[in-house]
């Protein structure tokens, strides 16, 4: 047989050994100590603990011959003597096969409740597919967990769950299971309203004294309602002749966005590239670039003359299609699969580049954004995208921990 091909298990008879009770330490070591002294081989194992109680299940093959019985009764006596329950099923075989059409499916929920919980998984096995794990990703902020789902390919699937997560209020993604989702990633992100809670060029009009007219603007392009190039145009003439010391305040009155911070410093713990396309000013994110220690930043330029803004941009604009183009220029500079990119964004002007990414997600997004991306994430921490990649909070703050 070749080292490709998986080897065949045969039907041989096996006993499901499962154990149920408080948990303390040498449960597990206890229970195959107890079986070691009947020669049976481990098949697999599942071990799960939850507030306290342990759920330990063994699938072992079967003992020599005659021996059974005395092998049900010494475990239960046992887990009896550890005020356990135990309880023993005969079959054949391993377990049976994952079906084909393998995906992850993680839901975000503030809280995650049982109703939303039980429309999920009706709806997942309604799309033709099984329920094979369950685990938590995740207790707060919010609580986040992963079903591992067979037997429905990933596409259908995804668009099923977006539709039932737009009508119970929590945030479901979809993506396929495979080794890739264990590869190197490009991650790059919206800025305005998404890696911070500001508008930039709205902090600008605030020291021009023009704030409601470009807000309205600003609302109107994110919505989808202008061109975003006119709007950019529109807004920016309403600057001119603003003083260049701006720039400086303005750096100094950006918020980030909560979780920012640690989703960043985690995906470069991971080996991860991280970049950020702006309609806003490079003025701002080359800031930031440096500041968060970011691989990639591109934005608009803000033209000054004698130290005063024009109310002109200059260069190459970065409008709807230039954030697509933008992160098709970083994937190859950082010698990464564009399907193995994740876009992360808020308003109509990010939607090619969502759609041109593996992962687009809709970081509290408008609504016509929230229904063309991939998935959308409704809560306000940045780092709840860490979940959807199957990072565990457990992890992040281990690795911080670690660090200090």
């Amino acid at each position: 047989m070749s080292a490709s091909q998986p080897p065949q298990t045969p039907d041989v008879p096996t006993l499901l050994v499962k154990i149920f009770g408080k948990d303390r330490p040498g449960i597990t070591a206890g229970l195959f100590d107890t079986l070691a002294a009947f020669s049976v081989d481990v098949v697999d194992i599942e071990q799960v603990v939850t507030r306290g109680r342990i759920t330990l299940c063994a699938l072992v093959t079967e003992p020599t011959a005659g021996t059974e019985g005395e092998l049900r009764a010494t475990v239960h006596s046992w887990a009896e003597s550890l005020k356990l329950q135990a309880e023993i099923i005969s079959g054949l075989g391993d377990n049976r096969p994952r079906g084909s059409g393998r995906s992850h499916v993680t839901v975000l929920g503030h809280p995650l409740t049982a109703e939303s919980t039980a429309a999920i998984a009706a709806r997942i096995t309604g799309t033709g597919g099984n329920i094979d794990r369950i685990h938590r990703l995740a207790k707060y902020p919010v609580t986040a967990v992963e079903f591992a789902v067979s037997g429905c390919e990933t596409e259908p699937l995804r668009t099923a769950l977006a539709t039932e997560a737009a009508e119970i209020g929590v945030d479901v993604a979809v993506v396929s299971a495979g080794l890739h989702r264990r590869a190197q990633r490009l991650v790059v992100m919206d800025v305005d309203s998404t890696l911070i809670t500001d508008e930039v060029i709205e902090l600008f009009a605030a020291h021009a004294g023009c704030e409601a007219e470009v807000a309205e603007v600003t609302a109107a392009a994110m919505r989808g309602e202008l061109d975003f190039e006119q709007s950019l145009h529109a807004r920016v003439a309403l600057l001119t002749g603003l003083d260049a010391s701006v720039v400086d305040k303005v750096r100094t009155e950006v918020r980030l966005t909560p979780g920012a911070r640690t989703l960043i410093r985690t995906l470069k713990r991971l080996g991860f590239q991280v970049g950020v396309v702006s309609g806003g000013f490079t003025q701002v994110t080359d800031d930031l670039k440096e500041r968060l220690g970011l691989d990639f930043a591109s934005a608009n330029t803000l033209e000054i003359v004698d130290g005063r803004l024009t109310g002109r941009v200059t260069g190459e604009i970065v409008d709807r299609a230039g954030k697509a183009r933008l992160l098709r220029r970083f994937a190859a500079e950082a010698g990464v699969p564009l399907a193995q990119t994740v876009a992360i964004g808020d308003g109509a002007n990010d939607l090619d580049m969502l759609n041109a990414a593996g992962l687009g997600v809709a970081f509290n997004a408008k609504p016509v954004v929230r229904k063309a991306a991939d998935t959308a994430v409704n809560v306000p921490f940045l780092d709840a995208v860490l979940y959807l990649l199957g990072i565990t909070r457990e992890e992040v703050e281990a690795a911080d921990a670690h660090e200090d």
